[in-house]
């Protein structure tokens, strides 16, 4: 097991995401470290994608569960996204569906939830 509080955040690829979405989590769960787990859009690759990608998506979430003992996962959507270019309405929409999503998986999670 990893030293430190892991938390876990499927997030978009874009670069514009990963700060804000991993200093939320760290302030709001008092986290040491977040593991980033990033796809191009994705709330709509977790609720929409391809069964590869979501099963690739699993099982990157599980080594986090597993190996860095993280039991807080945060699904992040953002707008101005290049990989799901829909309304602010929509991605709530994916992220509640998303959210769903993740929660079939039984992970080992105390906490899975939208960002922000």
């Amino acid at each position: 097991m990893a030293h430190g509080k892991f938390g876990t955040a499927i997030n978009c690829m874009d670069g514009r995401a990963q700060l804000p979405v991993i200093n939320w989590m760290k302030e709001q769960f008092n986290l040491d470290y977040v593991d980033m787990i990033t796809e191009p859009g994705a709330d709509k690759a977790v609720c929409d994608g391809w069964f590869e990608r979501i099963e690739e998506i699993k099982a990157k979430a599980f080594i986090s569960a597993n190996a860095h003992g993280s039991r807080i996962i945060v699904i992040a959507g953002h707008d101005d996204c290049a990989g799901n270019p829909v309304t602010p309405e929509q991605h709530k929409a994916h992220l509640k569906k998303a959210v769903k999503e993740v929660l079939s998986w039984n992970l080992p999670m105390e906490k899975i939830m939208p960002s922000g």
